[in-house]
């Protein structure tokens, strides 16, 4: 029982599962926002254009019905749908539907621009010891052509420190051969024999 316990608060701290539960809280609050938009802002727009051109509030009432049942309204004694008993299909709900979609898919879709633009900013900043030899070399950071040279240099240079640190650690090897290599060398000797 403690070893699942332990499983399950590991599970639990792990980053990427907090993560997603931040994202399902926000996208929940995010959802009333969107459904508020399309709902009182966006849905009377359309109902409003709607009624100019069919002369009804459309979207409230495109239904297509399947089953129809009437029943007379108790106040004025008209025969009216009764709506909680007929079978039909909403099309004003689909629309909404798929207007609420839309918007949620744009909102998204400039949330991940964003992220990616600010990702894309991040990876080209440059460190405070990178900061620190331009002012020193009186370069500018608004000088982008002097600090791509700068960040050429720095990376040439740091390729030659890497390759000159290889070169001494196979020179050292070849120096002090471990046991492992000496028996490499008695055995390709062997081979030769």
């Amino acid at each position: 029982m403690k070893k699942f316990f332990g499983e399950f608060k590991k599970f639990i701290t792990r980053g990427n599962v907090l993560d997603m539960a931040v994202g399902v809280i926000v996208g929940g609050a995010f959802t009333a926002i969107v459904n508020g938009v399309s709902n009182f802002v966006l849905k009377p727009l359309i109902n409003w254009v709607l009624s100019l051109i069919l002369g009804k509030d459309a979207l409230s009432e495109m239904f297509t019905f399947l089953t129809r049942v009437e029943t007379t309204d108790a106040v004025t004694g008209e025969s009216v749908v009764d709506l909680a008993n007929s079978i039909y299909i909403d099309w004003g709900s689909l629309i909404n539907a798929i207007i609420n979609f839309i918007i949620t898919a744009l909102v998204l879709f400039l949330i991940v621009k964003f992220i990616n633009k600010v990702k894309e900013e991040s990876a080209d900043t440059l460190s405070k010891e990178d900061k620190a030899e331009l002012k020193a070399r009186g370069i500018k950071r608004s000088n982008t052509e002097a600090v791509q040279a700068y960040l050429v240099e720095k990376a040439e240079a740091k390729a030659k420190a890497e390759a000159e640190a290889a070169e001494a650690a196979r020179l050292e090897r070849l120096a002090n051969p471990t046991t492992e290599d000496l028996l490499k060398e008695i055995l390709a000797e062997m081979k030769k024999s």
